[in-house]
């Protein structure tokens, strides 16, 4: 029975693809931030642990939780991560270091040290969950867009590196998808952003609040979370996994946009979302 570490399972895409990989048949380590969670993973009978990707030596106990239990590790899906809305000029570096902290320094470690375990068993399967927003940048989302850059460049570095081995790394492109994923980023949003002595002040008031708490799924081709955990399910079923995988027809639109525009005309289109 393969068996893969997945992060961020608290809710949406993570817990969505836990209960598709268990449902067939995979043995999945469930993780999740605050004891909450952790507590309601082993409720629906995950083998489950509390897992602050921020915090290297949580990465290092669970993964030796998991050797301990079966020896090898066959895939790793970093799937953890928060949005910071904001223009960049409200953006503190203390609050854009954050958001790096936990969607690419994190990210990062958890790489690292299952990369050693590969390394030593001879195969693995990394997935990043990136997203269309490390494929093009969207205004008021600044800190979120750079945090997903760096992760596309750091994959197609890996990518190059592990040429030639049986050490796959796959990169998925999300579009809009049903989650707590706006939820989140309106009490970052409150949390982190100075709103009423800003320059947007007006915008914030009347377009991004009211985008942020709108609970309906009418994002243009939104898509469940359970479109990712397909994506994921696919990945773990290949020998041969892809090295990008795209989903929701916005980020195959975008993604065209981005390689047929100029980068004035690309500007243009995307100021209009």
């Amino acid at each position: 029975m393969a068996n893969i570490l997945i992060t961020g399972c608290s809710s949406g895409i993570g817990l969505e693809t836990a209960k598709l990989l268990k449902e067939k048949g995979y043995k999945v380590y469930a993780t999740a931030r605050k004891k909450e969670d952790v507590l309601m993973l082993q409720e629906l009978d995950f083998i489950a642990y509390k897992l602050d990707i921020t915090k290297e030596a949580e990465i290092s106990e669970v993964l030796e939780k998991i050797l301990k239990l079966d020896k090898t590790l066959d895939a790793v899906f970093n799937n953890a991560g928060f949005g910071q809305p904001g223009a960049v000029e409200d953006l503190s570096t203390e609050v854009l270091k954050e958001q790096f902290e936990t969607n690419f320094f994190g990210t990062h470690e958890i790489t690292i040290q299952t990369m050693r375990i590969f390394r030593e068993q001879g195969y693995g399967k990394i997935i990043q969950h990136s997203s269309v927003l490390g494929i093009i940048s969207l205004k008021f989302r600044g800190a979120y867009n750079a945090s997903k850059y760096a992760i596309e460049g750091i994959n197609d570095t890996l990518r190059q590196e592990l040429l030639n081995t049986n050490i796959f790394i796959s990169t998925i492109n999300t579009g809009p998808v049903t989650s707590k994923f706006r939820e989140n980023a309106l009490k970052m949003f409150n949390k982190n952003i100075n709103a009423k002595d800003s320059y947007f002040r007006n915008i914030y008031a009347k377009e991004l609040k009211t985008r942020l708490e709108n609970i309906k799924d009418d994002t243009p081709f939104n898509l469940p979370a359970s479109s990712v955990a397909r994506v994921v399910l696919k990945i773990m079923q290949s020998k041969t996994p892809k090295p990008r995988y795209y989903v929701t027809i916005a980020t195959y639109l975008l993604g065209f946009a981005k390689r047929v525009l100029s980068t004035k005309q690309l500007d243009k289109l995307l100021n209009r979302i």
